[in-house]
């Protein structure tokens, strides 16, 4: 009987992290194989065109998507999948000195041209985060905003992605994701089928790993955003 009650012990303790935990989903495949090859070796002049180019939704509409951020000096910000850091330098220079703007990105050609421009514009408070594809590296409580753009449909595995970046926000630490809509008839063939999830997707799957919806700005037609808060 005392052996019972022991591994009865065991298996309650066991049971009560996991309740306290985000939830993980096994996630040993891929969801979108393939999909990050082409940055693995980038042109970043055509990069910087493309990412930062006025034809891109997001960067039309960067003012009202900082004001969606409420950004504070002082405040800790990860901008996860920071490309050529089209957000990364405003944001740095939101948060000011005496906050620090983390670059996240599996590239590391985009690293140091990030590196580069904030070094050209006087911005010291930026550091790059060379992530994997299954985790952002970024340490335990050490952010206050995570901001992901564009970035969420290629995630191989938003898991256990997302998992680190939830034990990487504060207590009381916000999440936006911004990412492309998908409507029949509406939304362009060749993103249809690039866009692994649609909003409603999406939102479940961070729920599942700990967030909560808090609200969805609609600052955009062709793009959603999603300004989600740690629920656990």
């Amino acid at each position: 009987m005392p052996k019972l009650r022991r591994l009865f012990s065991a298996a309650l303790i066991l049971l009560l992290i996991a309740l306290a935990s985000p939830v993980v989903h096994g996630q040993d495949t891929s969801v979108a194989p393939g999909i990050n090859d082409s940055y693995q070796d980038p042109d970043v002049k055509q990069r910087v065109e493309q990412f930062e180019g006025e034809k891109r939704e997001v960067s039309q509409q960067r003012e009202a998507i900082l004001k969606v951020c409420k950004l504070k000096p002082g405040m800790d910000v990860a901008d996860i999948g920071a490309g050529t850091g089209l957000f990364t330098r405003p944001f740095a220079e939101k948060v000011g000195a005496q906050g620090t703007v983390y670059a996240v990105d599996i590239t590391e050609k985009f690293l140091e041209h990030i590196q580069k421009t904030c070094k050209e514009q006087e911005l010291k408070n930026v550091t790059s985060v060379l992530c994997t594809a299954d985790d952002t590296k970024l340490e335990p409580n050490s952010i206050d905003l995570a901001f992901i753009c564009d970035t969420y449909h290629h995630f191989e595995f938003p898991f256990k992605t997302m998992a680190t970046v939830h034990k990487a926000l504060r207590r009381d630490g916000r999440l936006i994701v911004i990412d492309f809509k998908k409507i029949e008839g509406v939304t362009s063939p060749r993103m249809m089928k690039h866009v692994r999830g649609d909003q409603k997707l999406t939102t479940e799957e961070l729920t599942k790993v700990g967030f909560e919806l808090v609200d969805t700005p609609d600052i955009m037609k062709g793009q959603y955003v999603l300004r989600m808060k740690k629920s656990r």
